[in-house]
């Protein structure tokens, strides 16, 4: 059975509780500081606290408890905040591991993400014995179909046209999956993926939990939790709301354009650092950072879109490997993509431009990018 449509009012006006501008506004105030009183289960606290978790973040402390209660839940926090963790705690907590079929579907707008949400979601479940698969573009459809046959994952992580395509094609069955999660759904609408995660919808059962996560809420999502969201939780963390406990922050001030290169290349000469990333605004300035640091015998790795998914696979590898310690990249992975740096290992340095900060992080890479002005 097809999702029913829910409406609220003019779309211009928004949703209840939601500002036209597309702010929300919280209708849940409840907030667990700690993990171990989530009533999570013994075997995904293991895998939690494994991971490098200590404390709940503050979209974690509100969002994780009205999730895995089943309602429908929009949180709106900026990215590196611990959204991914959020829904991945709340998929793990709700799956039956014992009924083999696919039960929480989770989209995201790039197959990078995609694939870090999937690690994500099988080092948190480590300890459980949860099945998590990728379902993206630019690999084989005939190994992906075979394994859907073979055994359907838990949860499945994809990119809205694979996904669709396998639902189309009756490989991945709905008639299980319980809760549907948009990651960045802002992202994904920005990318034009509206009507196939609007078909996406249709092919699920009405009853389907939704739980939608994006930094910003232009109309286009909002049109979504009006559509396909059932009186939903609202969870706003405000920019004043965020902590930084835990975290280091050193601002440099570079007056010039031209003085850029050689601040960071004295900051890699004086400090140890163990892996970065770097963030550039413009793939051109990738290829030109990656030449001159070259030039100055620093190993870097340089990633952007014009790459083609087989040697972006191959860099990221090398990445997480640590067999390369500096990546230089555009925001191809801004929005989660550093999730892979999640775990209390290493420091992660990000040279904004002025007015920005240097970021040594020890939980978590943030969102500040390395903007290098044309």
């Amino acid at each position: 059975m097809g999702r029913s449509t829910f409406l609220r009012g003019s779309r211009d006006n928004g949703p209840d509780g939601m500002e036209p501008e597309g702010v929300i506004e919280s209708n849940w105030n409840e907030i667990v500081d700690s993990f171990d009183d989530m009533n999570l289960s013994e075997s995904l606290l293991r895998g939690i606290y494994a991971y490098g978790f200590e404390k709940p973040s503050a979209i974690q402390q509100r969002a994780i408890l009205p999730c895995i209660k089943g309602y429908d839940v929009i949180a709106q926090a900026q990215s590196g905040t611990g959204k991914t963790a959020t829904f991945a705690i709340s998929i793990l907590q709700q799956i039956e591991l014992d009924l083999k079929a696919t039960q929480a579907l989770v989209l995201a707008p790039t197959r990078e993400l995609a694939q870090q949400i999937q690690k994500v979601v099988m080092a948190l479940g480590d300890y459980m014995g949860a099945s998590c698969h990728a379902c993206i573009g630019g690999t084989n459809v005939r190994a992906e179909v075979q394994k859907l046959q073979m055994e359907a994952p838990h949860i499945i992580v994809g990119t809205p046209g694979r996904v669709f395509d396998m639902l189309n094609r009756r490989y991945l069955s709905p008639k299980y999956i319980k809760m549907f999660v948009l990651d960045e759904a802002d992202e994904m609408l920005s990318r034009g993926f509206k009507d196939q995660i609007y078909d996406i919808f249709q092919k699920l059962n009405s009853n389907t939990q939704v739980v939608l996560l994006s930094a910003t809420m232009p109309s286009d999502v909002l049109e979504v939790t009006k559509k396909f969201m059932r009186d939903p939780i609202r969870i706003l963390v405000k920019k004043e709301e965020l902590t930084l406990e835990g975290i280091r922050q050193f601002y440099i001030n570079v007056e010039r354009e031209e003085w850029k290169l050689d601040t960071l290349c004295d900051l890699y000469e004086t400090l140890t650092i163990t892996q970065a990333v770097i963030f550039i605004n413009t793939r051109r300035k990738v290829d030109w950072l990656t030449e001159k640091m070259h030039a100055r015998d620093f190993t870097v790795s340089a990633m952007h879109g014009d790459m083609d998914q087989k040697e972006r696979d191959v860099i990221m590898r090398e990445f997480r490997s640590g067999s390369s310690r500096v990546l230089i990249t555009t925001d191809l992975l801004v929005s989660g993509g550093g999730r892979w740096a999640g775990r209390k290992k290493g420091k992660s340095k990000l040279i904004p431009s002025p007015g920005g900060p240097l970021v040594p992080l020890l939980r978590k890479v943030a969102t500040w990018k390395m903007i290098w002005h044309a």
